[in-house]
């Protein structure tokens, strides 16, 4: 086990009784207990954790993670670090959110797909389904990026835009599918450019761009998804530790970062600056776009209850079903990442969410 344990508060803690400061050491330990057992145990081969509360920080590497720098796979948590890419358009006045996605995609229309707008697809209301049916054929093939995109476009809905909602990473990819049609730049790119170099996220990247393979985590995906071949000896060639799934650049999933990187760029979000989006930009993605009776969702980003933090709606962040979560309270100044290798479906409830708890009673304890 490989620690890095930053514990201070500014003034306050530097000079506080030496009771307080030892409170304060320990806060975050029944969290850190957690990822030391499952790691011990073999239910886990690798795991980070980064959490910050106001100036306290306290990160720690567990298993086969030989240090909190390594990166993971992060799932999911890929989909608002790629629309936060995509909102740098909106920022330059490229599109506004009640745009038809048909301007940018001539293509996209017929069974009401040209009434979907691109808040729509960032909200997941659109009506695409989360996966395609050609998924493990397309994957299977080594296909590119832009054959799936060809597929989402041609797929049909489940239901009519803005009925309802029902995740989707097809959405995902066509949202960012109009950005590289704006800029001539693949989604890959532009998150580096936009995201990545800004931010200074020096362990992340969107498939793997300049990262090296050996500081990559191997998912443990006897446990996966479905859709990543759980585990069947056939799919290895295109399952998640694949090179074809590994270099693919798929904005719904294939971002790999450190724990730190993904806590600096939920930071972005809790205290906006210019350096990525505008500040009135960046409070967007992060507020409820859905109407009251459907999951409240951001930009790219989930909220509330569902990401085991906080249960409120200006809690932000978004898990991967690699076995990651990820969220931020701007109540308490809080950000709580957890990545590891065990895919999210491995096990009920799995540590991350045993570490996110924790995290939500030692919080509860001091307020």
């Amino acid at each position: 086990m490989k620690r890095r344990r930053i514990l201070h508060a500014g003034l306050s803690l530097a000079v506080a009784p030496p009771l307080l400061a030892a409170v304060r050491e320990g806060r975050f330990d029944a969290g850190a207990e957690v990822l030391r057992k499952a790691t011990a145990s073999g239910q886990v081969e690798s795991a980070t954790m980064y959490l910050r509360q106001k100036d306290d920080v306290f990160s720690e590497a567990y298993g086969g993670a030989g240090t909190v720098d390594a990166s993971f796979l992060l799932g999911s948590i890929s989909k608002p670090i790629s629309i936060a890419a995509v909102m740098s358009l909106f920022d330059a006045g490229e599109f506004k959110l009640d745009d038809r996605v048909v301007e940018f995609l001539p293509e996209f229309q017929g069974e009401g797909r040209e009434r979907i707008t691109m808040q729509q697809l960032m909200t997941h209301t659109s009506g695409l389904p989360d996966q395609l049916p050609e998924n493990a054929k397309l994957r299977a093939a080594h296909s590119p990026l832009a054959e799936f995109v060809d597929a989402a476009i041609r797929t049909p809905l489940l239901f009519a835009p803005g009925g309802q909602y029902s995740y989707s990473s097809m959405a995902i990819l066509l949202a960012s599918e109009v950005a590289q049609r704006i800029t001539d730049k693949p989604i890959a790119k532009l998150v580096d450019e936009v995201v990545c170099q800004p931010l200074q996220l020096k362990r992340t990247s969107l498939g793997i761009g300049r990262l090296h393979r050996e500081s990559l985590m191997r998912c443990q995906v006897e446990h996966a998804a479905p859709e990543s071949g759980a585990g069947d000896p056939s799919t290895k060639s295109w399952d998640w530790n694949s090179d074809y799934w590994r270099q693919l650049g798929a904005p719904w999933g294939t971002a790999f970062s450190s724990a730190g990187d993904v806590a600096r760029f939920l930071n972005a979000f809790l205290h906006p600056q210019v350096t990525m989006l505008q500040p009135e930009t960046a409070r967007l993605m992060i507020q409820n776009h859905n109407p009251p009776n459907m999951r409240a969702r951001g930009l790219g980003f989930d909220l509330g209850s569902g990401l085991n933090g906080p249960a409120r709606n200006d809690v932000f962040g978004h898990t991967g079903s690699t076995g990651t979560i990820c969220w931020a309270d701007p109540a308490t100044d809080t950000v709580c990442v957890v990545l590891t290798t065990l895919p999210g479906r491995a096990v009920t409830p799995h540590p991350r969410e045993l570490v996110s708890s924790r995290v939500v009673e030692s919080l509860s304890k001091e307020n």
